[in-house]
């Protein structure tokens, strides 16, 4: 697996994934702009009304049926955040050519197919589909309102939201629900013109392609012609955290069960630093080997689930734990033994070994899935330091057990979150 760049026009990225270990391939549209209160709402409906028709093709129905059309081609879109930028995601999944029961150039078609929905959407006087607005519109406020459904995911949410309350990266990736009704149809298509013409736009295509056809293909498209050169607008590094003394915040739902955690501050931000946190991470709370599983789960018996992350492109671990209420103050206190004891180096050379081999398989096993495959190519994008998988199993396993101590000592405690009723 090797993977071909080319900007064809500034601040528009083609990117090539060259493998023959798929029957599929798969196209991914990705566009990145700034975090942003005023338009973080509408950056979250815009893949949804997208989707919904096209120029040429009325409907979703339409577009369905021109998917069943390409060998049932699978199409999906949505919005994440990375670092202090949002992404609005778009993929298309489809038989790879040489599996077609008669030549065709499928590949080149669903290429097509995607622009065209992401580029020459469905519009009336110059705004888009009003009915087609006001069912996603609807849709939009579900999920917002849907944010407390999953207790552990919105504690974790609630966690980075009071962590980083005044930067971008504090923003809910879908919005919010006050925003949604003061949207109507000729400000949003105005507002996505104004996206399209400034954002960064990352092109992905993974299987056993053809690159010169590939390039010709999006180089020519008409929608691709239309768009102007870019100094893209995204956000470049991390809005700074401001320093203050450990905050505890305890916030009242009705659940059965307390769901704890803990954001951590990294007090460094280099490119070894990555690999050496990623190291430290699993043998804090990243695999069943961890201090968060074996102390705090199976040895005191204090959480049904305890497990960390490392968020590479914020450089915070955010440390999770689904307990019983009453438990609370134990369960923080054993946790902040643990990473005590990461600092004076309370753990063995095994720790660091089964940690390394957990994250080398993890980076063995990302050629074997197109999408996950993307995903580390777009990472290594958009992030500030670029390298290969080889590289990348290389730096993990020469990190020491004194950087992992040295690591440990530039980590604070910046939030304590905790969800009881």
């Amino acid at each position: 697996m090797k993977e071909i760049k080319q900007e064809i026009k500034k601040g528009i990225t083609v990117h090539q994934i060259k493998t023959n270990s798929f029957k599929t391939d798969l196209v991914a549209v990705f566009l990145m702009t700034k975090l942003d209160r005023e338009t973080v709402t509408k950056n979250a409906i815009i893949p949804m009304v997208l989707r919904k028709g096209t120029k040429s093709l009325e409907d979703s129905q339409e577009i369905n049926k021109k998917l069943e059309e390409m060998y049932g081609a699978g199409f999906e879109c949505g919005i994440d955040k990375t670092g202090d930028n949002q992404v609005l995601r778009f993929y298309i999944e489809t038989l790879d050519n040489a599996y077609l029961p008669e030549k065709e150039d499928l590949l080149s078609n669903v290429i097509q197919l995607l622009l065209e929905i992401i580029f020459d959407p469905k519009t009336e006087n110059n705004a888009f589909k009003e009915e087609y607005l006001d069912s996603e519109k609807e849709k939009l406020k579900n999920i917002l309102e849907g944010k407390k459904d999953d207790k552990a995911v919105y504690a974790n949410l609630r966690c980075q939201e009071e962590m980083y309350n005044g930067t971008p990266f504090g923003l809910y990736k879908y919005g919010y629900i006050e925003d949604i009704e003061g949207i109507n149809a000729k400000d949003l298509y105005e507002y996505y013109k104004n996206l399209i013409a400034s954002c960064k736009i990352d092109i992905f295509v993974s299987g056993n392609i053809d690159e010169k056809k590939v390039l010709e293909t999006i180089s020519n498209n008409e929608n691709i012609k239309k768009l102007e050169e870019r100094e893209p607008n995204v956000q470049k590094g991390n809005a700074k955290l401001i320093r203050h003394e450990e905050k505890e915040i305890i916030e009242h739902l009705e659940v059965t069960q307390g769901n704890l955690v803990i954001g951590l501050e990294i007090n460094e931000n280099s490119k070894r630093e990555k690999y050496v946190a990623t190291v430290y991470n699993a043998i804090l709370g990243g695999s069943a080997t961890s201090k968060m599983f074996q102390v705090v789960r199976e040895q005191h018996s204090l959480a049904y689930t305890a497990a960390s992350n490392f968020l590479r492109h914020k450089n915070s671990i955010f440390i999770r734990a689904g307990i019983e209420i009453e438990n609370y103050e134990k369960t923080v206190k054993l946790i902040k033994e643990q990473l005590e004891d990461m600092k004076s180096g309370n753990f063995t050379d095994e720790d660091i070994e089964n940690a390394k081999t957990g994250i080398i398989s993890m980076i063995k096993s990302i050629p074997d899935e197109q999408e996950t495959a993307v995903t580390y190519y777009y990472g290594q994008e958009v992030g500030e330091h670029k390298l290969d998988f080889d590289e990348y199993e290389s730096e993990i396993n020469s990190v020491t057990k004194e950087e992992i101590m040295d690591f440990a000592n530039k980590i604070s405690v910046n939030t304590v979150y905790f969800l009881r009723d």
